[in-house]
């Protein structure tokens, strides 16, 4: 895509909360955290930009994970108090939701103001919602009669959010489900609610816009990390089901899975390579990343390539992987790995 270098250092958005933000929502007063939020917000913009990122996001500090930006703006979801297997905390669906107005579109406003660098919103798929929210046993008492049905009804409200993010200036938006690539294993996970055809249709409904304004690009994270064997059939019905720009793929830990995932996508489409592990603060060695990076070139167009972390710096607002200093230092290395192989052309 020709103008995939206005994005081509990237970041999965979430970034780790500054100490005066953790204090703010600990302490329950919400016009003292909505101000302390406005503050965090101006600040990672600076941050951003002093990094030379070529994308600028609001961390998700107005956001407790990074599912809020659904379940804390419509109605019909329901917090149990329980946690699921990976510590977040449970939601279930009571009924079909609705939005009473913007989720996110205020806030990525604010950015489009406050920079000229490209503002990029990320969003919980609304097939990974349906699939952790849909309850069974509440479809007898008013809940969605199916996960697919959910699924359906969460698609029209996350489209119509990115109309509303486009027409506000956004000019990057990623969809993220962590399921999805479990799903391409030679040995598949198990779906869940939701079937993997259902998934995609779904995330198809969510995706799809009439026209690409010009510079916008649509993405979807279909995982944090790659299976350890791709089945290749199924990875072409990911990528051929789903109408999104850019696929956020996992790339920092060389294996031969993560190579194929590239491999399998349509030539049409951009790919962003999570090149460096969130999770760890060590620094991955540059002439190790470059070699992948060249196995890469040797079948891909570089050109419709960009870089990023591997995954969200703080994914759960209370759950940081790193410390705001390793944070920073992956996140120069990202750019620097940029640089590695595109110079100074962006």
């Amino acid at each position: 895509m020709a103008d995939t270098f206005n994005y081509r250092i990237d970041h999965q958005g979430s970034l780790v909360r500054p100490a005066e933000l953790v204090v703010a929502r600990a302490a329950g007063d919400a016009d003292a955290l909505r101000e302390a939020e406005l503050r965090a917000v101006q600040e990672a913009v600076v941050f951003q930009r002093k990094l030379r990122s070529t994308v600028v996001t609001d961390g998700d500090y107005p956001r407790e994970d990074f599912r809020s930006a659904v379940l804390d703006g419509v109605s019909g979801f329901r917090r149990t108090g329980e946690s699921d297997a990976d510590g977040l905390a449970r939601w279930v669906a009571e009924a079909l939701p609705k939005a009473d107005g913007p989720l996110v579109a205020d806030w990525a406003e604010r950015l489009a103001d406050a920079t000229v660098i490209a503002p990029k919103v990320a969003l919980p798929s609304p097939a990974y919602l349906a699939a952790t929210t849909f309850a069974p046993e509440l479809a007898a008492s008013g809940g969605p009669a199916s996960a697919r049905e959910l699924g359906e009804a969460l698609a029209e409200i996350i489209n119509a959010e990115i109309r509303l993010l486009v027409a506000k200036g956004v000019r990057l938006i990623q969809l993220n489900n962590p399921l999805l690539l479990g799903q391409v294993a030679a040995d598949p996970a198990a779906p869940g609610a939701l079937s993997f055809e259902d998934a995609l249709a779904v995330e198809a409904l969510a995706a799809g816009l009439d026209e690409r304004p010009e510079g916008v690009r649509i993405g979807l994270a279909p995982g944090w990390a790659a299976p350890a064997e791709v089945d290749r059939a199924r990875a072409e019905q990911l990528y051929g089901a789903v109408p999104v720009d850019r696929w956020v793929l996992p790339f920092d830990q060389g294996t031969a899975a993560e190579l194929e995932l590239v491999r399998v996508l349509p030539e049409e489409r951009d790919f962003c390579l999570g090149v460096v592990d969130a999770t760890v603060p060590e620094l991955e060695d540059i002439d190790t990343v470059m070699s992948r990076v060249d196995a890469v070139g040797e079948f891909k167009d570089l050109e419709d390539a960009a870089f990023a972390p591997s995954r969200g710096f703080a994914d759960v607002a209370a759950r940081p992987l790193l410390d705001a200093e390793d944070q920073r230092r992956k996140l120069v290395h990202v750019e620097t790995l940029a640089r590695y192989v595109w110079g100074n052309e962006f």
